[in-house]
């Protein structure tokens, strides 16, 4: 009995090992989830449905996008990190939950380290200070100047608590020695009727992805952005850095990302489609359309790029003394 065991053992072992390979090799066979974390119209969404769409050409398989907002991008996350490890959920995550998250929360749902097959960083977007036209103030040196005289009266919208435009306002008031009031949104697209109504004077926005419009017809006016190197859409507007506040930088980043255990060749599979889908120029025009840089690594780059800005941001939040519980 126990040798009719062993045999049936061996029989299942070498028969699974060819299955296991079949079942890379077809995938994919049916449509793929791709999970945003935040709602639809903001940068994050553009960037999603477009590499959606570009890598659905490039598979031969949909991908259908879901949307599933909260928590400065945490939940959607979350929901990727604990999904099926066969390749048919992945999702485009950021910044806020891959690299500050981490660090600004007593607890997090998940692990980077340990529940994360990185696929390929997509794209990066400055953060920009964008006012109401009604603003008493024009400039940075201005707005720092109002802030001084009027500490805790500027209110301030972000995509949410934890989010990079909420850490970039953080570091801001820290840098320039003033102190705003945080409004904390569910994400970039819920925050311009509020802002183009007047209800909140600014807004620290993870890209120009849902007010370059408003910019253009004059029903909003930028301050200044947050990278290095003035943005490509507004190159008028300065940058912080040159503003007064040399050294400052903050950029946002967004990346592809599949649940720990996916498959090797598929996840190869995965950052080949949006490495060859990039190139497309609907994903040009798309990118260009919400100035962000389209941004393709390998598994290990990104991975690699993960672990720098965790360390990078984990510093900063226990310079700044911020904690969330």
């Amino acid at each position: 009995m126990q040798r009719r065991q062993i045999i049936a053992a061996g029989v299942g072992a070498a028969l699974s090992a060819p299955l296991a390979t079949w079942a890379q090799d077809a995938w994919p066979s049916k449509p793929v989830r791709l999970i945003v974390p935040f709602p639809p119209g903001g940068p994050t969404d553009v960037m999603g449905r477009t590499a959606a769409k570009v890598m659905a050409e490039k598979l031969g398989q949909p991908f259908v996008v879901e949307n599933k907002a909260g928590a400065g991008g945490n939940i959607g996350t979350e929901a990727v990190a604990k999904a099926a490890t066969d390749g048919y959920t992945i999702g485009l995550s950021a910044i806020s939950s891959l690299a500050i998250a981490p660090h600004l929360y007593a607890k997090v749902p998940f692990s980077v380290e340990k529940d994360f097959a990185p696929i390929s960083l997509v794209g990066t977007s400055p953060c920009a200070i964008v006012v109401h036209p009604s603003a008493p103030f024009s400039d940075l040196k201005g707005l720092v100047a109002y802030a001084k005289a009027n500490p805790g009266k500027l209110n301030y919208a972000t995509s949410g608590i934890g989010t990079s435009n909420h850490l970039a306002a953080e570091l801001l008031q820290a840098t320039a020695g003033i102190q705003l009031t945080s409004v904390p949104y569910k994400g970039s697209s819920q925050i311009v009727p509020d802002l183009l109504s007047g209800m909140v004077m600014m807004s620290m926005e993870s890209s120009l992805a849902t007010t370059l419009q408003h910019i253009k017809a004059g029903k909003l006016k930028p301050i200044a952005v947050t990278s290095t190197k003035r943005s490509r859409a507004l190159p008028e507007v300065p940058t912080i850095a040159e503003s007064g506040y040399p050294g400052f930088e903050v950029e946002t980043w967004f990346g592809l990302v599949a649940p720990a255990g996916t498959p090797r060749a598929i996840v190869d599979k995965l950052q080949a489609a949006w490495r060859d889908g990039s190139k497309m120029p609907e994903a040009i025009s798309a990118f260009d359309a919400i100035s962000a840089d389209i941004r393709v690594q390998t598994p290990a780059q990104f991975s690699d790029f993960m672990r720098t800005e965790n360390v990078r941001w984990g510093e900063l939040i226990r310079k700044l003394g911020i904690k969330l519980d």
